[in-house]
């Protein structure tokens, strides 16, 4: 059973060393890819077990590719070293509001309802294409899975989202699914 408590956000992962001060590479999920810096304290996973280490600097390297980062208590190359490999995270909490009120990842696992109150399934991806996002919304039918994918239009497919209650309402018909 997770609590909101347990809930974290991976942002990235530890892949290198950089100095001899202690310094570490950071493969970051964040766009830009510095963008993971705006975010302290980090929540480093070493050993399947969450520690906090607060960023003391950190800067882009190589035209904005890489990352390197220097943490609390990690003060020399051999130390670094054994982080190689741990992932990085953040509370939900640390994240700062948005224009739309949610998170793309908020999305997931929300169950889908029409505007005839027809259960459509629950998001199991968001596919980003050229135009528009596209929600992937997957249930089990006594004839196999149907996948439903529905543009992320607010106002034109997607009515209201309740990311509190896992709801979204859309304007899609049922017959628009595909089965796989």
């Amino acid at each position: 059973m997770s609590s909101k408590q347990d809930e974290k956000i991976i942002l990235g992962q530890i892949n290198g060393i950089y100095g001899v001060q202690g310094w570490v590479k950071i493969f970051s999920h964040t766009d830009p890819r510095q963008n993971i810096l705006s975010y302290s304290p980090w929540l480093v996973k070493v050993k399947n077990e969450w520690r906090t280490f607060e960023v003391e600097d950190g800067r882009a390297q190589q035209g904005g590719k890489s990352v390197v980062a220097k943490l609390a208590g990690i003060d020399d190359r051999d130390f670094a070293r054994e982080y190689i490999g741990c992932e990085i995270a953040i509370l939900p909490e640390q994240l700062p509001a948005t224009d739309e009120g949610f998170y793309w990842m908020q999305l997931i696992g929300c169950q889908v309802t029409n505007v005839e109150g027809e259960d459509l399934g629950q998001v199991t991806e968001i596919v980003e294409t050229g135009a528009h996002d596209v929600l992937r919304v997957e249930k089990q039918a006594e004839t196999g899975l149907i996948s439903t994918l529905i543009p992320f239009v607010m106002e034109t497919f997607i009515l209201e989202v309740d990311v509190e209650s896992k709801q979204i309402k859309v304007d899609w018909q049922l017959e628009d699914a595909t089965e796989s």
